[in-house]
């Protein structure tokens, strides 16, 4: 089998603005691609560019996709690992835009082999469920936010934090108050808070029931994450600090953290993720499936891989309910309030309606 073209669109979908410590997103920046073969299958791929996390932007991920297309055109979709470290030879990091090739060579494999990927993957079916994440406002915003999650049956509320130490506990204080002990509160700081203000919050946060605290400082203050997990009432998790798994034995070895949320964007994709998975997984290190802005599409293969591994406990996976204006997705996962399924279709199982592709800029290699 042989790769005969690739399409890659600018899937630029309007939202409504999401606040994070590190800025506001208007438009999910993402990079749909479609991989051609001789043989008649076609592999869907899409990144989900964050690039005052990644470094990468949605323009960054589009070119280097040209290159990662031509590269790979005539060569064997197959030979998976073959491809992916090729991409390494063009350009170091840049994990997003390698994300949507990674997908789209599993996508390939599973539909060869007429298996959805989660079997593919040797995985099995199961529902997952679950959280939906507040971005950053006035603490008497969020906390409304909270009560309407509440009352459309949400049982776990992901909050963003880390703008001003102060603030952020208020802001808590107010949406625990508003929803009650028996909703589960995650929080993630992505980065905001210095190494000095990090444990004062934490500890003033601890009487809220927190379950975990992503990446309370920089990945530049890794050094401090041992003391910090050591002496925090809070559990951490990492996120930032682990994009691949080199980075996952070395925060382990340095008990630098409770927990690891992979994201595909991170990662490079599916290959990578699953080496971090089983790093994790064999220092008893839980993991959370988690993401960028990513449409359906890319969903649909975070849901397959959370259904194929087990040291997957945590699900963050409300990428698409970010305030996303539109749902361009024919088939993938779908929504039961937070809980998720996915059909058994063979690969992903989605793609992209035609109609709305046919809108957007793209190229073909």
């Amino acid at each position: 089998m042989r790769i005969i073209e690739t399409e890659i669109y600018v899937y630029k979908i309007p939202m409504v603005p999401f606040t994070i410590s590190t800025g506001t997103m208007h438009f999910a920046q993402n990079i749909l691609i479609k991989i051609m073969t001789d043989e008649g299958f076609i592999g869907y791929g899409e990144c989900s560019a964050f690039p005052m996390i990644v470094g990468e932007t949605q323009w960054s991920c589009y070119h280097n996709a040209k290159d990662f297309a031509a590269f790979w055109k005539g060569k064997d979709p197959l030979a998976i690992s073959q491809r992916l470290a090729e991409l390494d030879t063009i350009i170091a990091g840049n994990y997003t835009a390698k994300s949507a090739f990674d997908m789209a060579l599993y996508d390939i494999a599973a539909k060869v082999n007429n298996q959805p990927l989660y079997a593919y993957l040797g995985g099995s079916q199961k529902t997952i469920e679950s959280d939906l994440t507040i971005g950053i406002d006035t603490p008497q915003k969020m906390a409304t936010q909270a009560i309407e999650f509440v009352e459309k049956g949400v049982t776990m509320i992901k909050v963003k934090l880390g703008k001003s130490p102060a603030e952020d506990v208020e802001r808590i204080r107010q949406i625990r108050q508003a929803v009650g002990p028996q909703i589960k509160l995650r929080i993630d700081a992505n980065q905001g808070w210095n190494k000095e203000d990090a444990l004062k919050v934490l500890t003033q946060l601890s009487p809220y029931d927190i379950q975990f605290c992503e990446q309370p400082m920089r990945k530049y203050d890794d050094d401090a994450l041992p003391a910090l997990v050591a002496a925090s009432p809070i559990a951490i998790m990492a996120d930032e600090s682990v994009f691949t798994h080199h980075d996952a034995r070395r925060i382990i070895a340095q008990k630098a953290c409770h927990s690891i949320n992979i994201k595909f964007s991170k990662s490079g994709g599916i290959q990578e993720a699953i080496k971090i998975h089983d790093i994790a997984k064999a220092h008893q290190i839980p993991c959370m499936m988690g993401g960028m802005l990513e449409s359906r599409l890319a969903l649909s293969a975070k849901m397959h891989f959370s259904m194929a591994h087990d040291n997957i406990i945590y699900h963050d996976m409300d990428t698409c309910l970010l305030g996303h204006l539109e749902d361009p997705v024919l088939g993938g996962v779908t929504f039961n309030g937070m809980h998720l399924s996915i059909g058994d279709a063979p690969g992903i199982g989605a793609q992209v309606d035609p109609k709305y592709l046919a809108k957007l800029e793209s190229c073909k290699i």
